[in-house]
């Protein structure tokens, strides 16, 4: 009684003197007395048998607040171990605390709205070390955004030689002008990411004129590109862009006239990573523009483009590609797979989604197998591989270390047996939905001796006892997973087979295994329906239990 509750982070100490000088090394304007020893005196009223009376009771003194004698440096490595949500907690609980937060904190994510233009000075006169900044405004926000106004106020209060990224996301008020003054604020940034904004490409104009440092552009859902005729299947040369030399990566994603980018793409001679995803436009002849001022390509992601096999003939080019990720692009064939195969030899990750199709089978795999030795990641989505191009991949490629094989109709028993015999370097395998057994699956009981990992989702010629042998012969440090479809859902499952394949309850699947098995996803899909859950959970009690009784 008469005692303060104490904070989780209090010491308990006995010691009732005034606590030593604080040991401090960063700059504070708020020196910390030490806490003043007082004692509280209570009149208890007597209860014993000779009645009345009272007697005096001296409460002992508060207890020292200990970490006052910790120096910044520690309160600083204590906050970067949080999350922003706790940091921000402790920030609000002394005065001290709130200044070191605010003297060491590298990330700031601020909501975009209107106001935010009048705060800024405040804002950035408190943070005076951020390096990397979001600015975020909600959907539901509509007008009430930031605008031109706003950002020239929020420029001129940033920290321009500090900051180095820099996000923009759901800015439906900011046009040209307020992306221009944001840019010539930050001449330091490296990175620059915009979402759901509502200006257009000649804004990135005076983003390369001011920032030429940028090392990385990712442009995404941009409402202000222009919707004339023919801006969706030309290349737009009206906007020169200048040279950016120092530009290493650029991704576009789910842009309508994302060939308005591809002069500012062509104009950057040292891009070593390109992503182009979902994006409307023919684009064999813009990737023949962009290769050949831009040849030393290290990666390159196409999704659900209009491409085919004349891109990747332009792509062949490119000598030191590395990773190659074709996801969804219908009219690419064997033909385009065999170009690449035969220039680009120091391929790395090849991401295959043939989207069944069949127009990329055993023939582009086979020059795959015999044109880049040094391949040690494959993933094949809808793809039909059988044991003629598997063979020569074991032999050939020795380092493949990341095998998944997800809706191959030709991969069955023979296949697998193929890989357990050639794929010595294997470490990670992934099948989903391809026609194996306990035959096949038996051969890993010797085979792959580096394997490590399995990961088996419906496939239902696998049995339980056959997951439980390969654990036990292949000792601890081997994992293995099934997940299977249940019977009462097989029916609906079959009829739905060909919705299901294109559609974005595979491929989430998919990238959920693939994350689980640290292999690189191809695309992001929504989330996991509530009979996937139940299917998972259903896996999971049968592994530890058995089959369970029908209800």
């Amino acid at each position: 009684m008469g005692q303060s509750p104490s904070s989780p982070l209090l010491a308990k100490s006995s010691s009732s003197s005034a606590s030593p000088p604080r040991r401090r090394s960063l700059s504070s304007s708020f020196p910390m007395a030490p806490p003043r020893t007082t004692r509280t005196t209570v009149q208890v009223a007597g209860t014993g048998a000779g009645g009345g009376g009272a007697t005096a009771f001296t409460a002992p003194p508060p207890e020292r607040d200990l970490t006052q004698d910790l120096p910044d440096e520690i309160l600083t490595l204590v906050f970067a171990s949080l999350s922003p949500a706790e940091r921000n907690a402790c920030s609000l609980t002394c005065a001290r605390w709130k200044e070191v937060d605010a003297a060491t904190r590298h990330r700031l994510s601020l909501d975009a709205r209107a106001a935010l233009g009048h705060a800024a000075p405040t804002i950035f006169a408190r943070f005076t070390a951020v390096t990397k900044l979001a600015l975020r405004c909600a959907r539901c926000s509509g007008t009430d955004s930031l605008s031109d106004n706003g950002a020239a106020q929020v420029a001129a209060a940033l920290p321009s030689q500090r900051l180095a990224r820099l996000k923009l996301r759901g800015l439906r008020q900011l046009s040209d002008d307020g992306l221009a003054s944001l840019a010539r604020a930050t001449p330091a940034i490296r990175k620059l990411s915009v979402s759901s904004c509502s200006f257009g490409p000649k804004a990135f104009v005076a983003v390369l004129r001011s920032c030429p440092l940028l090392e990385d552009l990712s442009v995404k859902r941009l409402r202000g590109l222009p919707d004339t005729a023919g801006a969706a299947t030309t290349i737009t040369e009206e906007i020169l862009f200048p040279p950016a030399s120092l530009l290493r990566s650029v991704c576009l994603k789910d842009l309508y006239s994302a060939l308005c980018f591809v002069p500012l793409v062509a104009s950057s001679p040292n891009l070593r990573s390109l992503k182009i995803l979902r994006c409307s436009g023919a684009w064999d002849l813009p990737l023949e523009v962009i290769v050949a001022r831009a040849h030393g390509l290290v990666e390159l992601h196409l999704e659900k483009l209009q491409v085919g096999d004349r891109g990747l003939a332009a792509v062949s080019a490119c000598a030191n590609l590395e990773v190659l990720f074709l996801v969804k692009t219908p009219e690419c064939t064997d033909a385009g797979i065999i170009g690449v195969a035969d220039k680009c030899h120091k391929l790395r990750k090849l991401h295959i989604d043939g989207w069944r199709t069949n127009r990329i089978g055993d023939h582009g795999l086979m020059a795959v197998a015999k044109g880049c030795p040094d391949l040690q990641e494959l993933v094949l989505i809808g793809v039909n591989p059988t044991v003629q191009s598997l063979r020569m991949l074991g032999e050939h490629c020795r380092s493949l270390e990341r095998l998944a094989l997800c809706g191959c109709e030709t991969v069955g028993d023979a296949e697998i047996i193929c890989l357990a015999e050639r794929c010595v370097a294997l470490k990670k395998l992934c099948i989903k939905g391809c026609p194996v057994s306990d035959l096949g699956m038996g051969a890993l009981n010797g085979g792959c001796p580096s394997l490590v990992k399995v990961k088996l989702k419906r496939c239902r010629g696998v049995s339980y006892e056959c997951v439980e042998h390969l654990k036990v012969v292949r000792g601890d440090s081997f994992s293995i997973s099934l997940d299977v479809v249940l019977e009462h859902e097989a029916g609906s499952a079959s009829e739905n087979a060909g919705q299901e394949t294109g559609g974005h309850v595979q491929i989430t699947e998919l990238t959920d295994q693939m994350a689980a098995m640290d292999l690189p996803t191809n695309t992001a899909g929504a989330q996991p329906s509530a009979n996937s859950r139940m299917r998972s959970v259903m896996s999971a009690l049968r592994r530890r239990f058995g089959n369970l009784p029908p209800l």
